[in-house]
């Protein structure tokens, strides 16, 4: 969308992965001659090793997520480094491309499914009547972790049983139906600190047990939980 409308598709949206660890850029596009697809970080840079494995440290197959790891040293890091577990869940396509899913923290496992939160969000945001969203994990006996969302509407929409459905089937469109949310609670107000990040850490005490007990003295608005915990 930014590309298109922002830059005429003349200028393209180049997306990298690396940490501060690395020192360096591991995963990013080579202008002219590795193409970008949207979302991606597209393939390593030459030299780089990077697998995506399960937590036991076999390889996944293509398209499934798991652990981003780093198989060798490279030259920014140390050179007796081992394996180098990046704290990321990510997956490879059928090219070679890796799209990376989120902090392993932020990866729901359910049903044996590592789905990522935030390829959920990004699910529930491009629908026209959605204008924010942020998901959790919650406890299921069944599944292991449940998939809860908090959304806030566009103007001009209300919620009702109807959209809940609606935005439901949507995910399950965009991502597949595992990825389909248990729980969609409409709010008029995310809970975030001062400089503006959505504090999912109240999020998942409020989808977990229906109150929230923690800290949220960093809260900019301390309304917005409180009206949450009224319409629990």
């Amino acid at each position: 969308m930014v590309r298109e409308v922002i830059g005429g598709n003349r200028c393209p949206i180049v997306d990298t992965w690396w940490r501060i660890e690395t020192g360096a850029i591991p995963i990013s596009p080579v202008p002219g001659a590795v193409a970008t697809k949207p979302g991606s970080a597209t393939r390593p840079l030459p030299g780089i090793a990077v697998e995506v494995v399960t937590r036991s440290g076999e390889r996944v197959p293509l398209g499934s997520g798991g652990y981003l790891v780093l198989k060798k040293p490279w030259p920014s890091m140390l050179r007796i480094l081992g394996v180098y577990f990046t704290g990321d869940g990510a997956r490879e396509d059928k090219d070679g491309y890796f799209w990376i899913m989120g902090r392993v923290d932020d990866v729901l496992n359910v049903s044996g499914h590592r789905l990522s939160t935030m390829e959920i969000e990004s699910a529930l945001v491009a629908h026209e009547k959605v204008a924010e969203a942020a998901v959790v994990g919650r406890p299921d006996e069944m599944k292991e972790q449940a998939v809860a969302a908090f959304v806030t509407l566009e103007l001009g929409h209300q919620p009702s049983a109807h959209l809940r459905e609606e935005l439901r089937l949507w995910v399950a469109k965009e991502i597949g139906s595992m990825a389909k949310p248990d729980d969609i609670r409409f709010t008029d107000q995310l809970p975030k600190t001062r400089s503006g990040k959505i504090m999912r850490r109240l999020l998942r005490e409020l989808a977990s047990s229906g109150v929230v007990k923690g800290d949220i003295t960093a809260l900019e608005d301390l309304t917005v939980i409180v009206r949450l915990q009224e319409e629990e």
